[in-house]
């Protein structure tokens, strides 16, 4: 039986001393978060775990009282390889910055990290303060000590690798830093780059038609990334590109990372 399932068996302080190593210390001491009792300085518990009995998939939350939204999340489910985890999403937002309604458009309905639909003034606001698409905070840097503990976790049961999709440009470049290779992707990660070089068909569309395809995007991962949230892609003629950005999916042995490099020595 794969672990999560096996997990969500155990009782809740089972399940909770296991889960709660997946929330990375400096969380605790930042917001005065009791380790032991996952309560607040006020009482509060705040560090929740979603793990019903039998089911497959577990979600860490951390969040505030009277926050809208968590300030960590992530969520781990089954891989149909037994050896395999699936690193479904991580989620952090920094309370202390400024919030940008870029989850949400003008209407009040979901984006879906700005796929289904766009709060275009909201992500102008968010490109401004320097957040990357999908965004409403910024993060706290925590993607290394997140990446640590899933290892650690892993370990412990005898996984062999995380898998991933990473459903932006921005997330691609991250995490290929940090140990992780390609299952499906690589092809279009490396034309992305190659014409996002001067004279590439990118570089060429980064014209000023709008805030997010400023000439000097070509240069950064984070100007890449709004460019390509803008639908830069679907503009050019590329076979490698003719359906528009699709999420690689990613994989990193455990104790053994090995990235796969496409965008050398990125300025973010």
């Amino acid at each position: 039986m794969s672990w999560i399932r096996r997990i969500s068996r155990l009782s809740r302080v089972e399940k909770e001393g296991i889960y709660r190593g997946l929330v990375p210390p400096p969380l605790y001491h930042r917001f005065g978060i009791d380790p032991l009792s996952l309560c607040s300085l006020k009482g509060d518990k705040v560090v929740r775990f979603f793990s019903p009995q039998g089911d497959s998939t577990c979600l860490v939350e951390v969040k505030l009282t009277g926050q809208e939204e968590p300030l960590y999340s992530i969520q781990l489910t089954d891989s149909s390889d037994f050896t395999q985890i699936d690193w479904d999403f991580l989620v952090v937002n920094d309370p202390d910055s400024p919030r940008f309604n870029t989850h949400i458009d003008p209407q009040g309905m979901d984006t879906l990290f700005g796929w289904a639909s766009r709060n275009l003034p909201e992500e102008e606001r968010a490109l401004a303060a320097g957040l990357f698409p999908g965004q409403v905070r910024k993060g706290m840097g925590l993607t290394r000590e997140v990446i640590g503990l899933l290892e650690f976790f892993c370990r412990i049961f005898d996984i062999k690798s995380i898998r991933l999709e990473a459903l932006f440009y921005h997330n691609a470049i991250t995490y290929e830093r940090h140990g992780f290779s390609y299952f499906s992707g690589y092809a279009q990660m490396k034309r992305i780059h190659e014409l996002f070089q001067p004279g590439g068909a990118l570089f060429r569309k980064l014209d000023n038609r709008s805030p997010f395809r400023r000439p000097d995007f070509a240069e950064t991962v984070r100007g890449r990334s709004w460019a390509i949230h803008d639908g830069i892609l679907a503009e050019i003629d590329d076979d490698l590109l003719d359906e528009g950005w699709v999420s690689p999916v990613m994989y990193r042995m455990v104790g053994r990372p090995r990235g796969m490099v496409t965008f050398p020595d990125p300025t973010y």
